[in-house]
């Protein structure tokens, strides 16, 4: 096959992929150009999907086949901020230093892309009979939306994976569940009096409080409740409040508070169920605590992001195949919320499965050990092969 791309190693790619600032606040096209050049200069066509401003979009390409049935390897593009943290050097230049790679998103989840790029060459020359297919997606970090538009194309004008291998960093061990993530801004409307004279008016910030309070007691709940798979720590849904502010002066009622929160469920949760607690709070704190007096607030709160859970799925295609690429015979479950549930629900089997540790990830001075580079590249070489047979 004549190519117009170089070989480049695993560390070189890493090197190139970390070299793109791919902040999620950042467009992600500069370095969705630079893949998409790479793979038409080994005569692989790709298809990019868009966001509605267009300043980012995901990437989709398949090598081998386009037929129903193959493995998709997923891997997001954009990276935490590094904005206040102390780093040694420039995160957006790879720097290897005593058997690690430092640089940001070389291990979440830069690392797992740049393997799967610079093996394209093999996967080219074993002359896969399964295709496998590369998905760069964009806004991991904030929404998990990413992959979405060309989730929805499976079996339309896109083949239908069989299995799905998220790469996040697990150490290679091999995740079939996860926690989901939904985050809430409340916002409390009240009236603005006179603190000396409360019937006047309708204090935002004491309302908010009362929910903060409820949401404390719900998360409570929760920790009672635990985890009858005994599989996730902590073993329980959480709740937690991140921020709060309202008010104008300490002797003012306060106009309005408002304060962001988010649930961690563990996937036999059922999604209703959160809302609808904190919703009877609400309804009840508006009645007693803003309208006591009359007609003078209301609580409004909006769902800003919500990321599925990954529910265990005993067997499946993807489980079954990762276990054996990564030489385990055990599943583990993650406390921390990936693209994964958004495949799983669109009825696609898949697993977390990636190299590195998580807890180098959204730190200064980010890295992956060379190590782990080498173990997820023999890792997707046992892919290749099993592909190839």
């Amino acid at each position: 096959m004549s190519t117009t791309s170089e070989r480049m190693s695993p560390l070189e790619m890493l090197s190139r992929l970390v070299s793109y600032d791919t902040e999620s606040d950042k467009p992600n096209l500069a370095l969705i150009d630079w893949v998409g050049a790479y793979l038409d200069g080994w005569g692989v066509p790709s298809r990019r999907f868009p966001n509605a401003a267009g300043d980012k979009a995901a990437l989709f390409a398949t090598i081998g086949p386009s037929v129903d049935g193959g493995v998709i390897l997923s891997g997001h593009t954009d990276v935490v901020p590094v904005t206040g943290q102390d780093w040694t050097s420039d995160p957006f230049t790879l720097r290897v230093a005593d058997g690690r790679a430092y640089g940001r998103g070389a291990v979440d989840m830069k690392g797992f892309c740049a393997l799967a790029l610079a093996l394209v060459p093999d996967m080219l020359a074993a002359g896969l009979t399964r295709p496998i297919h590369l998905l760069l997606s964009y806004d991991e970090e904030t929404t998990c939306l990413g992959p979405l538009d060309a989730i929805a194309r499976f079996g339309e004008d896109l083949p239908r994976p069989g299995a799905c291998i998220v790469g996040e960093p697990t150490g290679l061990d091999v995740a079939d569940a996860h926690k989901s993530i939904v985050t809430y801004l409340t916002t409390v409307h009240g009236r603005e009096a006179h603190s000396s004279r409360p019937e006047l008016g309708a204090n935002a910030v004491t309302a908010a409080c009362d929910l903060v309070a409820e949401l404390n007691r719900i998360a409570d709940r929760m920790i009672e409740r635990g985890d009858a798979s005994g599989r996730f720590e902590p073993p329980a849904t959480t709740l937690h409040v991140g921020t709060i502010q309202g008010g104008t002066a300490r002797n003012i009622l306060a106009r309005e508070c408002r304060f962001h929160w988010e649930y961690r469920g563990l996937p036999d949760l059922d999604p209703a169920e959160v809302p609808r607690l904190f919703a009877a709070a609400a309804a009840e704190v508006t009645a007693r605590r803003l309208n006591r007096y009359g007609e003078f607030g209301r609580i409004d709160t909006l769902e800003e992001v919500a990321i599925p859970g990954l529910a265990p799925d005993p067997g499946s295609e993807a489980e079954r195949l990762a276990l054996r690429l990564a030489g385990r015979n055990h599943t583990v479950a993650m406390p921390y919320a990936t693209e994964a549930g958004r495949f799983q629900a669109a009825g696609i089997p898949t697993v977390v499965c990636g190299p590195g540790d998580i807890a180098q990830a959204h730190q200064p001075d980010e890295f992956i050990t060379l190590d782990a580079l080498a173990g997820g590249e023999a890792f997707l070489r046992r892919l290749i092969a099993e592909c190839a047979a």
